[in-house]
């Protein structure tokens, strides 16, 4: 049986106090919300951290509510089945509750936050194993290695997004409000993401929280998500595709974005072959060149963090 290794637990009351404890332990701590991904990394030792700072206790996180001029504002910790299940959520963004409805298993779903799945980590075969098997083949540079076992004369690593909602969030054009120490501030969630999979959080400072997050007024857009999976159920993505547009009176589409998951380190979005919905009715043959155009994409270069 694969056990947790020793670690602090802080059961932060508000944003300041888990900022703060943040900031006073560094790269020694991380936040954990329902823990379905963390801790089996953690038992893994994929991660290691000394100290877990609890976002179980801020009553400020929670909640999914409507706000002005008909957006809404999504606490990250409220459910996975919570998002699923809400009645104007589903009118509005069916996308995305179809998204959160098809995250792991039921009984994850009720633990697994809708903040958490916009962070989970990104995967990978030669990642996601026992730290015994790992150390058999000189583990890979996502931990503790310097290879990337997918691509060895990569010089990034080469880990998917494996979140299924974050595609959704991107094509409706939300945003996230984090909290740091140098105070808040409210991206969008596209801009979470880096372009590697070891520092696929780039957008986030290790310090912050997000606290919010922000979907716009549907305003007649309409979204889709289509889930591919080895299993029925109980499975990452091997694609994730995240369709969301507008529609003329007569069904001629007049604005689209399409974003891919888990074919990238982060949600890839694809205006190229948005672009061959714009004008057409979802015609047969206008879907099929818009799945070609998909495949066809390519991500732009990848460049070395500074």
């Amino acid at each position: 049986m694969l056990r947790l290794p020793p670690f602090e637990y802080y059961a932060a009351q508000t944003v300041e106090e888990a900022v703060t404890a943040l900031r006073d332990y560094g790269p020694e701590a991380m936040v954990v919300a329902g823990g379905t991904d963390l801790f089996p990394k953690m038992k893994r030792r994929q991660m290691e951290p000394k100290l877990l700072v609890g976002l179980r206790g801020i009553r400020d996180l929670y909640g999914i509510r409507p706000v002005e001029s008909g957006s809404y504002r999504l606490g990250p910790m409220a459910t996975l089945t919570q998002v699923s299940l809400h009645p104007e959520l589903r009118a509005a963004y069916p996308g995305l509750t179809y998204a959160a409805g098809v995250v792991s298993s039921p009984q994850l779903r009720n633990a697994g936050t809708i903040g958490g799945n916009l962070c989970v980590d990104t995967r990978c075969t030669y990642y996601d194993q026992t730290y015994h098997w790992r150390k058999a083949i000189n583990f890979c540079m996502k931990k503790d290695g310097e290879i990337c076992w997918v691509a060895p004369g990569s010089p990034r690593c080469w880990a998917v997004s494996s979140s299924d909602t974050a595609p959704v969030f991107v094509a409706l054009g939300a945003r996230v409000r984090l909290v740091g120490p140098k105070g808040e501030r409210v991206i969008p969630v596209g801009d979470l993401y880096g372009r590697d999979g070891i520092r696929f959080l780039a957008g986030k400072r290790p310090d912050e929280i997000i606290t919010d997050i922000l979907l716009p007024p549907p305003d007649g857009w309409e979204s889709v998500y289509v889930k591919l999976r080895r299993r029925g159920s109980f499975d990452f993505p091997i694609l994730g595709v995240a369709v969301a547009l507008r529609r003329h009176e007569d069904g001629t589409v007049t604005e689209a974005r399409i974003v891919l998951g888990a074919v990238e380190s982060y949600p890839l979005e694809v205006p190229e072959a948005a672009a061959t919905l714009v004008g057409n009715r979802l015609e047969p043959d206008v879907i099929e060149a818009t799945a070609k155009a998909c495949f066809k994409s390519r991500p732009a270069p990848w460049t070395t963090p500074t």
